[in-house]
């Protein structure tokens, strides 16, 4: 299996894709991040500024932006040990958002509110995995994540 970490979709297929309708129902977005050691802003401004603490100036913006689109931060945590598989290296973080349908993170993705925040994201990573997810047609669910889908039904 090759991994490839990007900032931005590059593969045409891929982007072709999002603008497909997707799953029913709420989808859960994976986020895994690699951070830059050393923020690096596109425009050249100075900073002193790490990689995590630019993308962290992104991820509070985003919280605020997500309820416009019908979503909502569910998860964010920091990687620490790899306990099953392989990789060259370990992602530092790992971010879960919901949305109620794959076309509301795309209409967020080109908001302005998005696109202002987003020069952070852009300065702080290094490269992702944006990996959607939809939950499991199974009846061992947490009250809590039964609830969350429940609430974000189209």
């Amino acid at each position: 299996m090759q991994v490839t970490n990007d900032v931005y979709p590059s593969d045409p297929a891929q982007i072709e894709a999002l603008r497909e309708k997707g799953p029913d129902g709420p989808i859960f977005m994976v986020n895994l991040l690699k951070f830059k050691d050393k923020a690096e802003y596109e425009d050249g401004r100075a900073t002193t500024l790490t990689g995590r603490e630019a993308y962290q100036i992104y991820g509070r913006a985003v919280t605020d932006i997500l309820p416009k689109f019908g979503g909502r931060a569910v998860f964010a945590a920091d990687v620490t040990f790899l306990s099953l598989g392989r990789v060259e290296e370990l992602w530092d973080e790992i971010a879960i958002a919901a949305y109620p349908q794959r076309g509301d993170m795309v209409r967020m993705s080109f908001s302005p509110e998005w696109r202002e925040a987003s020069v952070h994201r852009t300065a702080g990573l290094k490269g992702q995995l944006n990996i959607e997810t939809k939950l499991a047609q199974v009846d061992f669910l947490p009250d809590w994540l039964s609830a969350l889908a429940q609430s974000m039904k189209a």
